[in-house]
C-alpha cells in the first residue's frame, strides 16, 4: 500500500455534503446508475471485507500480500482521514486528484438522475476506475453493514474476509450483537470461500447459521504466530494485528488457489512474509510528534476498538501494577457510545482531554463527566486541537490521541515529522499500545 496519506483535495463542488443526507443505505440507487453506466463492475474480479473493526487493516494486508505476488490490485475503501483519495489505491499508489475529479464528474448526470449518495457515487466511481485500469482484483472494504452496503452489488465475490464484529452503528444495524452480525454475514454468497478470526460466540453462530443457508464456506482461522514462535514481521502494530493478518493470508491463499480468480499466479511463503512486513495503514497505533514530543495516534472509534485498545495497552505494561498512567487527547462523535468507551480506556490516574471532533457533533467534557461520574475527576477539557496537543508534552508514557477516526484526520495535518512510512519501532513496555481494528 502507499504509505504517506495524499494531500487533501476538495470535491466540495461534486460530492454533496454528507449531512443532506445521512446514512441512507439501499442498493436500487447504485444498481440503476451502474446499469445506466455500462456495468463496470462486471469487468473485474472483486474480494469483500465486512465486520466492524479491523476491516481497514485485513484491505491493507491483503493488498500489499497480492502487490508482493505481482497481481495489479485495486484497494477501495472507507472512510478517509486527510484525503478522499485514500478511498482508492491502485498497485503501489493511491489515485491521482485529478483523476478522482473526473471520474467523479463523468458520473454526476447519472448521480443525479438515481439520487446517489456521496458513498454510492464514489463507489460508483472506484468500479469505473478499476474497470478503466483493467485491474486483476479488486478489494473492497464494506462502508457499513454489509446486506444494503454499495459494495455488495458487485456481482462476482468468490472470496469474503470478515473483521470483529462488535455493537456499532447501532442506529441502523439494530440493537443486538446478533442483528448486525446478520447485516455483515449477508455478503456471503453462493459458493464462496468466506474467512473470519475469532467472533464473539453469538456473532459466530450468526456467521455459521448464514453460510450454511447461503450455500457458502466458512473457515476459522487462528492468529498468525507471533515472531518469537517464527511467525511473520507485521508492518501494522499491535497484536489484534495477527488475527487481521491470518484473515488476509487466507484470502490472499483462496484467490491464487488452482481454484481462485488468480490461478496460476504464484504465491509463494516469502511473497506473503513480504507484504505482511510492507503493510502501512495511516491513523492505526502510528508514532508521530508534536512540538518535538512523541505521541500515538488510533482511530479507535467504538467500544470493541477501545477495549482492544486498552488491551494492548494493558499487555505492553505487562506486570507493571495496575499498568502507568498516561494522558490521553479524546474527541468522540456525539452519536458514539462515548460513555461505553471512557470507562474501557481509562485506568486510575490516567489523564483525558476532551475535544470537539471538527464539524461533527461530540461529547464534551461535561456529558461525559455526568455519564461517567467516577472518572470526572480524570478529565480535561481544551477549546482546540492544539491545546489538546500541548496538554500532552508533560512527561510520562506515550500519550495518545484516540475517539475517532475524523479526529484523525484534523490532528495528523497538524503533527510534526509523521512517521507513517517507518517501519513500527521496537515495542518497549509501558511505550507502544496495541490496535484498534479501523
Amino acid at each position: 500500500m502507499p504509505s504517506l496519506l495524499p494531500p487533501p483535495v476538495d470535491l466540495g463542488d461534486l460530492l454533496e455534503p454528507f449531512a443532506l443526507r445521512g446514512v441512507d443505505l439501499g442498493l436500487e440507487r447504485l444498481g440503476g446508475a451502474l446499469g445506466d453506466g455500462g456495468h463496470p463492475e462486471r469487468r473485474f474480479v472483486a474480494a469483500q471485507v465486512a465486520g466492524t473493526n479491523g476491516k481497514g487493516s485485513i484491505c491493507t494486508f491483503l493488498h500489499a500480500i497480492l502487490r508482493a505476488a505481482n497481481v495489479h490490485v485495486g484497494t477501495y475503501r472507507s472512510p478517509h482521514l486527510v484525503s478522499w483519495c485514500e478511498r482508492i489505491a491502485i498497485d503501489d499508489a493511491w489515485i491521482a486528484a485529478a483523476t478522482l475529479r473526473a471520474d467523479l464528474a463523468r458520473w454526476q448526470p447519472l448521480a443525479r438522475r438515481h439520487r446517489l449518495t456521496p458513498f454510492e457515487l464514489i463507489t460508483a466511481a472506484a468500479f469505473d476506475r478499476f474497470a478503466r485500469e483493467r485491474v486483476d482484483l479488486a478489494v473492497l472494504e464494506v462502508g457499513l453493514g454489509g446486506r444494503l452496503d454499495a459494495t455488495t452489488l458487485h456481482p462476482h465475490r468468490p472470496v469474503i474476509g470478515f473483521g470483529a464484529i462488535g455493537l456499532d452503528h447501532r442506529e441502523h444495524l439494530g440493537d443486538t450483537l446478533a442483528a448486525i452480525a446478520a447485516e455483515k454475514a449477508a455478503v456471503m454468497g453462493p459458493g464462496c470461500r468466506a474467512f473470519s478470526a475469532a467472533q464473539e460466540p453469538e456473532a459466530r453462530r450468526v456467521l455459521e447459521t448464514e453460510a450454511r443457508r447461503r450455500g457458502a464456506s466458512l473457515h476459522w482461522l487462528d492468529p498468525l504466530p507471533t515472531v518469537a514462535d517464527g511467525g511473520p514481521e507485521l508492518g501494522l502494530a499491535g497484536e489484534l494485528q495477527r488475527h487481521n493478518g491470518a484473515v488476509a493470508v487466507a484470502m490472499a491463499r483462496a484467490l491464487t488457489a488452482p481454484d481462485g480468480p488468480l490461478a496460476g499466479r504464484p504465491l509463494e511463503e516469502g511473497m506473503v512474509r513480504a507484504g505482511l512486513a510492507a503493510a502501512r495503514w495511516p491513523g492505526r497505533l502510528e508514532s508521530h510528534h508534536w512540538r518535538g514530543r512523541e505521541l500515538l495516534v488510533d482511530g479507535a472509534h467504538n467500544p470493541p476498538a477501545a477495549a482492544a485498545l486498552r488491551r494492548e495497552l494493558d499487555r505492553i505494561d505487562g506486570d507493571l501494577q495496575g499498568g502507568r498512567p498516561r494522558r490521553w487527547l479524546l474527541g468522540i462523535q456525539r452519536h458514539k457510545e462515548g460513555a461505553a468507551m471512557l470507562k474501557l480506556l481509562l485506568r486510575p490516574g490516567d489523564r483525558a482531554v476532551v475535544v470537539a471532533v471538527p464539524e461533527h457533533p461530540s461529547w464534551s467534557r461535561q456529558e461525559l463527566a455526568a455519564a461517567c461520574p467516577g472518572l470526572a475527576d480524570q478529565l480535561e477539557e481544551a477549546g482546540s486541537l492544539e491545546a489538546g496537543l500541548d496538554s500532552l508534552l508533560a512527561p510520562g508514557p506515550l500519550p495518545l490521541v484516540a475517539g475517532s477516526l475524523f479526529l484523525l484526520g484534523a490532528v495528523l495535518p497538524l503533527l510534526d515529522a509523521a512517521q507513517a512510512d517507518e517501519a513500527p519501532a521496537l515495542v518497549q513496555p509501558g511505550d507502544v499500545p496495541g490496535s484498534h481494528g479501523p
